[in-house]
């Protein structure tokens, strides 16, 4: 291939490269199984379970983030990574990168673990739920979803990597989807963050999204970037 058609997976970073890879690997079980098969034998092993649901399994704190619900779910977010990734990795090294991103990864369901466990023990006075007793019907199908519902996906690393890239590289313009004006970045992945904190705080029916695991994810990334006392780049 030319140089002038060269290939946009070219300069993808080695870590990028294999967080792409095994995301896609592990979205083959979506695609071949049907999806109560899928949820039965994937999902309901893999996703990230309540830590006192029966279901929870401490190796779900890792794999949750690798497997997605949907076509929409795994292109949003591998795209993100695509977009961004490879650019934050060069800046940061590899090493520091595939940190920043399991450590997000994992304090993104962490921290929705936390905010479950408010829940929780708003409901019953304690986190840990054993006897509905007394409980009305509402407030028992809220704790079936805590204990019930896992998450699944990467998005709170995602959100991590998009909070460090707005960190070192503010004054980069991105071309946003629906947005025919190039907008910095220290504008626009802001207002990504107050839409995830808005729509936790104020969750409409049927809304199903982890979003205080977003939310988890860009804490954690703001917080290891200033830990690492890295600076700004651009």
């Amino acid at each position: 291939m030319s140089a002038y058609r060269q290939s946009p997976f070219a300069n993808l970073t080695p870590v990028v490269k294999n967080l792409l890879i095994i995301n896609l690997i592990c979205f083959l079980p979506y695609i071949l199984l049907s999806e109560g098969m899928y949820d039965k034998l994937v999902v309901a092993n893999l996703g990230a379970f309540y830590f006192n649901s029966p279901f929870f399994r401490v190796w779900q704190l890792l794999t949750y983030m690798f497997f997605h619900g949907g076509w929409t779910h795994i292109l949003f977010n591998m795209f993100a990574l695509f977009s961004f990734g490879p650019i934050l990795e060069y800046a940061i090294g590899g090493k520091r990168f595939f940190n920043l991103y399991f450590i997000c990864g994992i304090g993104a369901a962490l921290f929705q673990m936390l905010v479950q466990a408010i829940e929780v023990h708003q409901i019953t006075g304690t986190f840990t739920a054993h006897d509905l007793s007394g409980l009305d019907p509402m407030a028992i199908a809220k704790l079936q979803g805590i204990y019930g519902g896992p998450i699944i996906g990467a998005s709170g690393a995602i959100f991590g990597v998009l909070v460090a890239f707005g960190m070192l590289f503010p004054n980069l313009e991105l071309m946003m989807l629906f947005i025919p004006v190039p907008v910095k970045a220290k504008y626009i992945i802001p207002v990504y963050v107050i839409i995830e904190i808005y729509s936790g705080l104020s969750p409409t029916a049927g809304d199903n999204v982890a979003h205080f695991a977003h939310i988890g994810g860009a804490l954690l990334g703001f917080l290891v970037i200033k830990a690492w006392n890295i600076q700004r780049i651009q």
